[in-house]
């Protein structure tokens, strides 16, 4: 077991609420923890991260990790729950704008990501054109028909189990022939080294978008989503996404949708934050 003090704030109650709403999570909000899946050198371990601090004073109690994996699994839950990053800045930035009762509503909600990049942009090809509770679900008939468990924790299956299927496999579990097509497509792209998510930390936002444009199923939407919540990058902000365009319906009072000049418009002054933006307006309305 592990301990690991952050600087505050950090709302890890809001963290699990969020985490929650996809049903392949396992999270248990009476203890404040989540159980983790991630992938070390190929090996799959299970990491429970429990909150045992405050918001202001944030600290966390993480086990289930065993030498000599255990440094580099600590990295990977760094990277994903985003301890590294101070929310003080970020919070006083938008204190002058449209947002500001937004960010005091969810004071200290970091961006946390999906468990593993592979698995954030195959879900984002799934939800593509679907309502929300209809994406959970194909999205965990898909994990529970082809993935696997441990300790009682879903993994998404890998991408060398994916590449195999065939459109028929997935058209039986409701999904579309192209979203079929595209999910196998992504995979076989992985398996052939031709996509290697550990290379694009190296890279910036404008050279993965051009890279992942050109797969197929893939558009802006879908990159700025993974640019997002599979790799963190804080200054995205994805008008096309509906969700935010009903939050700010809502934020501005409008009779309609914004217009994406006026969308534009109003983001100006959240940079170079655009992603905590899109997070928080996303829950002013989850």
């Amino acid at each position: 077991m592990k301990k690991l003090q952050i600087k505050g704030p950090y709302n890890f109650d809001l963290v699990l609420d969020r985490l929650s709403l996809d049903p392949l999570n396992a999270v248990d909000k009476p203890n404040r923890s989540v159980k983790v899946p991630i992938l070390i050198d190929g090996q799959p371990f299970v990491a429970e991260v429990t909150a045992t601090g405050t918001t202001e004073k944030p600290e966390f109690k993480i086990s289930g990790l065993d030498d000599p994996f255990k440094e580099k699994a600590i990295k990977r839950l760094t990277h994903i729950f985003q301890w590294h990053i101070p929310l003080e800045n970020i919070h006083a930035h938008f204190q002058n704008t449209a947002l500001k009762k937004i960010f005091e509503e969810n004071y200290g909600t970091p961006l946390v990501l999906d468990f593993d990049p592979f698995n954030c942009l195959l879900k984002s090809i799934i939800h593509q054109q679907l309502n929300l509770a209809f994406a959970h679900t194909l999205t965990e008939r898909f994990v529970k028909t082809y993935g696997f468990q441990k300790e009682g924790v879903w993994f998404y299956p890998l991408p060398e189990k994916v590449a195999e299927l065939t459109v028929e496999q997935l058209r039986e579990l409701q999904f579309s022939g192209r979203k079929s097509e595209y999910v196998i497509g992504i995979a076989k792209e992985t398996t052939e080294g031709r996509i290697r998510f550990d290379d694009l930390e190296m890279k910036s936002d404008e050279e993965i978008m051009e890279q992942f444009i050109k797969l197929r199923g893939v558009g802006p939407w879908t990159v700025q989503n993974f640019l997002i919540f599979g790799l963190g990058r804080p200054n995205l902000f994805p008008t096309a996404d509906i969700g935010i365009q009903n939050a700010l319906k809502k934020l501005y009072n409008l009779e309609r949708k914004p217009t994406l000049e006026e969308m534009n418009e109003y983001k100006k002054s959240w940079a170079p934050y655009l992603s905590y933006a899109s997070l928080y307006l996303w829950r002013s309305i989850e």
